[in-house]
């Protein structure tokens, strides 16, 4: 059965495994996006549309008459943006599959592990309270005039190119140097890392499903590490040992506020997710990829990619004065 799918996005480090996998198994593939990433580049065979998905006379223009039997929305940030890409692309295709954020989720959660019963309400962090407004305009959408919706809620998905920890290179570059880095807390607070390629099994597998349509899932791992044994299974793929320096939440948000916001509003949190639901719906479901593995692939990516990111200038300086402040 021939089968299509538009990925609004599909080379970002989410979606560029379920692209691979959708490819895989048969779906013929379409991406929208302005450019491929270079650090992710799609399978061969997949068709690539480049348009601005912002630019809703370009989208257009360069979808014609198309119809897919789903979408899937990895760009959509706000409800506005939401909205106005479902204006051009509600109406032709099968299952609308919005990924959301599990960060959306009660924060700091009343009880674990988390379900997609768990009440929606982040205080702390815009980014969730806009993917919580993208949902319910969703949901009413749905219920007023059917738009065939599926949502997806993903918590911290990674490749071999995410940095995974606050601080980002520069927090990547310290521990492969040996250097003091610095963790949230006393570092025992518990966090659930989800490989992109374990994600993709359970986001392929609910598109074009009959039974995902109206209905919320996240999909991540069942394995959940202290932030101490994520920091140790860095230390220990680049041959070096942790020198970890706690400080609070609220003290790293005083020398950084975006890692002090993604810190007070989501990852300074223990996360633990209950995936029964996924997994009723796609019984295949199985994360092969433990953490212990995976941050292999990052420490080998990130020694033969060195040079700092120029958006995190500024966090080596945060991160040496936390040390001096906090350290023994």
């Amino acid at each position: 059965m021939d089968r299509s799918v538009l990925f609004i996005g599909g080379t970002g480090i989410i979606s560029a495994g379920s692209v691979a996998l959708a490819h895989d198994r048969g779906w013929r593939v379409t991406v929208l996006n302005r450019g491929q990433n270079t650090a992710r580049p799609l399978p061969e065979g997949v068709e690539v549309l480049a348009a601005d998905i912002r630019d809703t006379a370009a989208l257009r223009e360069s979808l014609g008459d198309r119809e897919f039997d789903a979408v899937a929305d990895f760009l959509s940030y706000t409800p506005d943006q939401l909205a106005a890409t479902v204006d051009v692309l509600g109406g032709r295709t099968g299952q609308y599959v919005y990924i959301s954020s599990a960060s959306a989720y009660q924060t700091p959660p009343r009880s674990l592990p988390i379900t997609e019963a768990t009440t929606l309400c982040n205080p702390v962090w815009q980014y969730s309270r806009d993917k919580i407004a993208g949902e319910e305009f969703l949901v009413r959408a749905w219920r007023e005039s059917r738009l065939p919706i599926t949502i997806v809620r993903p918590s911290h998905t990674y490749d071999r190119t995410s940095t995974v920890l606050g601080g980002g290179r520069a927090m990547v570059r310290r521990l492969m140097e040996g250097r003091p880095v610095v963790v949230h807390g006393d570092g025992t607070s518990l966090w659930t890392l989800t490989h992109s390629n374990d994600f993709a099994k359970a986001f392929v597998g609910l598109l074009g499903h009959y039974a995902a349509i109206g209905e919320v899932f996240h999909i991540t791992s069942d394995e959940a590490l202290a932030w101490n044994a994520i920091v140790a299974l860095f230390a220990d793929a680049a041959g070096t040992h942790p020198q970890i320096v706690h400080a609070t939440s609220e003290q790293i948000a005083a020398v950084h506020d975006g890692w002090g916001e993604a810190l007070l509003g989501d990852k300074g949190h223990s996360m633990v997710f209950d995936n029964t639901k996924v997994k009723r719906l796609v019984p295949d479901f199985v994360c092969t990829t433990p953490f212990s593995a995976g941050v292999r692939d990052i420490v080998a990516y990130f020694a033969d990619h060195p040079e700092p990111a120029p958006t995190e200038a500024d966090l080596e300086p945060a991160i040496a004065a936390l040390v001096e402040r906090y350290g023994a």
